[in-house]
């Protein structure tokens, strides 16, 4: 079962609270624990409280802290989206999101207004989130001042639009004339065929109209009386100008009177209409220009045995007529009559035993880069390790260090001269708070004589005396691994100006792999736009034979359910399934055999096409009766040069974010980077390390 669902729209006053409210009565049938959540709110005044908050908590009782229900206001968004931090936008809104989640049985997840301006902007991201949250989306529309086949047409561009990226589980078209509800459904069944669920809700004249509450916010009216009805509905309004005798047929149910605050005939008839049996009661007065009735008349009113909301406001009379009439009615937490009226007519429309059914049944596939960088984050902070970082002057790690401090996430140790990063530091503005960080010259170190006795141990048969020792622990990259090995740090990453030899050979020499491992390879975390796949081996080996080939496929298969993947893997080469010949094709497919034979539980295929492995259409098209073909989670490629032009060409091509190499087989994690890398790189790969370090 899905643990949240998202309902968004694509343009305002569609009546998504309609769908709330109605939603969220469903779910409170089927379980306790329902959380609620608004990624972006409204912008408000003097500490106001969202109104879709407030309704939706007050009224279902929700045992849920305001500020947990929401991550940003409007202008917050457009700020950070101004300054280039719109990730930042999507990591804190999944963080809030996550917060919930691990409280909530379901979360129910309500998108923007589009009441504002740049509503392509608004779209996007809610997309962005509703994909970056993985849940499945209802899409609310209006179908209200407009054709069919307008209405078709908008409905149908919602639903392409968002099925793009995320799971769309049912469309709801609301404000629909009652009798043209049958035909737009008949047509939108006829244009959606996508299996989505498509509902359409007639217009409830009652949820339309404004309440005189809202008036009156809208207005700056002032009340004088009836302060206790002012949730009364106002159907229409009619401006009384007229003498009395000649208004009084003009009135309708709740209709709301507006007239000069100095005509008290139009004031005292209109009351006395509304408790005749002979005329239709009133919801209020309004009383323009600024005008009180005297004393006497108000008096008057007071002594009456019923007085609806008498409001006073400053504007003239058809100025006030303009405002009223531009009113959109909401739904707010005092008026339960709307709210009721709103959950009813949810329940009458909308087939809650199959949405509930689609709910409890979905499973989304789309895992994003932005949800795979959080469950990471969120591991590494359940059991913060020690990680060491050699190359503690360069300014990329430098950087990487002060986002890895600020998250708390680990604890680190910089190799290098204090002096030295420091300036660096300052000269560079890093904001890295230095009393967090240990920074480390390996030949001041009080450890330097003891890691040299020790590596002098390790290595003696390898004719190492003394004086090599020594001048191997002056390295940054052999002092750092006896680190880990001395168990004074739980894992390293260097690379970032070293090669790849300099930073292994040492973890080689004395970490050295795990029992049962013969070979160490290494993965790369491919964080594409809808899902994370693992890549082996791009970095290491150069030409594996069988044997370490299907030892490869093996510990990557390990590696991916320890981060959380289904391993799926494709065994990759030039040909797919029996068709190829040749010595590089039968190596594939003699690994593959080794593979199964050794892991038999193991989905995996070989030798099959890059295209095959990842294309479903293409998958079943070659190899039909595969469980992995189209939908392969863990690439192995069969040399090096194949594998690290692969991932290079995926990631500049595609814009994916590669995370790694990570290396998998040694009795430690020790990681290495490209020279090339980022400090966004570095911040990855020290967070995969430190995870690593915890299975140990």
């Amino acid at each position: 079962m899905s643990k949240g669902i998202y309902v968004a729209t694509i343009e305002p006053n569609s009546g998504k609270s309609v769908v709330v409210l109605g939603l969220m009565r469903m779910l409170l049938g089927k379980t306790a624990k329902v959380g609620y959540f608004r990624p972006i709110i409204e912008d408000t005044k003097n500490g106001e409280l969202d109104n879709h908050i407030n309704t939706v908590v007050s009224y279902f009782e929700l045992d849920i802290n305001y500020k947990k229900t929401f991550a940003y206001t409007r202008s917050e968004v457009l700020d950070l989206y101004n300054k280039g931090k719109s990730g930042d936008v999507i990591d804190h809104v999944i963080k809030k999101y996550k917060y919930l989640e691990e409280r909530f049985d379901i979360v129910l997840v309500e998108g923007t207004d589009f009441s504002h301006e740049n509503s392509s902007l608004e779209l996007d991201i809610n997309i962005l989130i509703s994909k970056n949250l993985g849940l499945p989306v209802i899409i609310v529309s209006k179908g209200d001042g407009i054709e069919l086949s307008e209405i078709a047409d908008n409905v149908q561009l919602a639903h392409d639009t968002f099925k793009e990226e995320v799971d769309v589980l049912s469309i709801m078209t609301n404000k629909v004339k009652i009798e043209d509800v049958s035909q737009l459904k008949s047509i939108l069944k006829t244009r959606i065929t996508s299996g989505t669920d498509i509902t359409v809700i007639p217009k409830i004249q009652s949820l339309s109209s404004p309440t005189i509450k809202e008036i009156i916010k809208k207005l700056d009216g002032n009340v004088l009386l009836g302060s206790d009805m002012l949730n009364n509905q106002v159907d229409n309004y009619n401006v009384a100008t007229m003498q009395l005798r000649n208004y009084l047929g003009r009135l309708k149910d709740d209709c709301l009177v507006i007239t000069a605050g100095d005509r008290a005939d139009i004031i005292l008839g209109a009351l006395q209409a509304h408790v005749s049996k002979n005329y239709p009661k009133i919801s209020g007065i309004i009383l323009t220009g600024g005008l009180i009735p005297e004393d006497t008349i108000l008096k008057l009113i007071e002594g009456l045995s019923s007085v609806v909301p008498i409001i006073n406001v400053k504007k003239g009379t058809f100025a006030v007529a303009n405002e009223i009439g531009k009113i959109k009615s909401k739904i707010y937490a005092e008026n339960i009559e709307k709210i009721e009226t709103s959950i009813s007519t949810f329940e009458k429309y909308v087939n809650t035993d199959k949405l509930s059914n689609d709910l409890i049944t979905f499973k989304s596939d789309i895992f994003t880069p932005r949800m795979f960088q959080y469950t990471l984050l969120q591991r590494a902070l359940k059991n913060k390790k020690h990680i060491v970082l050699p190359e503690g002057s360069d300014e990329r790690v430098l950087r990487a260090a002060s986002r890895l401090i600020d998250a708390q996430v680990v604890d680190l140790t910089l190799i290098g001269d204090e002096t030295i990063i420091k300036e660096k530091i300052e000269k560079l503005d890093i904001t890295l708070d230095l009393a967090k960080v240990s920074i480390i010259s390996p030949l001041t170190s009080p450890h330097f004589d003891d890691y040299t006795n020790t590596f002098y141990e390790l290595r003696k048969h390898k004719n190492i005396n003394l004086d090599m020792a020594k001048d191997a622990m002056a390295d940054v990259s052999y002092f750092a691994t006896m680190m880990i090995y001395k168990g004074h740090a739980d894992g390293m990453v260097s690379g970032a100006l070293h090669t790849t030899a300099h930073t292994l050979r040492p973890a080689l020499q004395f970490i050295k792999t795990k029992p049962g491992v013969n070979i160490v390879s290494s993965v790369f975390f491919m964080c594409l736009e809808d899902r994370v796949s693992i890549f082996g081996d791009c970095a290491i080996n150069p030409n594996p034979n069988a044997e370490q080939l299907a030892e490869i496929a093996i510990s990557s298969a390990k590696t991916a359910r320890d981060f959380g993947i289904e391993p799926k893997v494709a065994m990759l080469s030039y040909s797919s399934g029996a068709s190829g010949k040749g010595e590089d094709v039968d190596k594939v497919r003699k690994a593959t055999e080794i593979a199964k034979a050794q892991d038999p539980d193991l989905k995996i295929e070989g030798p099959i096409q890059y295209d095959a492995a990842v294309d479903m259409r293409i998958g079943k098209s070659k190899l039909p009766d595969s469980e992995v073909a189209g939908q392969a989670s863990v690439l192995i490629f069969p040399d090096l040069n194949t594998g690290n032009n692969t991932y290079k060409a995926v990631q500049r091509e595609t814009g994916a974010l590669a995370i790694g190499p990570m290396l998998q087989g040694l009795n430690k994690p020790v990681n290495d980077l490209s020279r090339g890398c980022t400090a966004d790189d570095i911040y990855s790969t020290v967070i995969i390390t430190a995870i690593q370090a915890q299975d140990l």
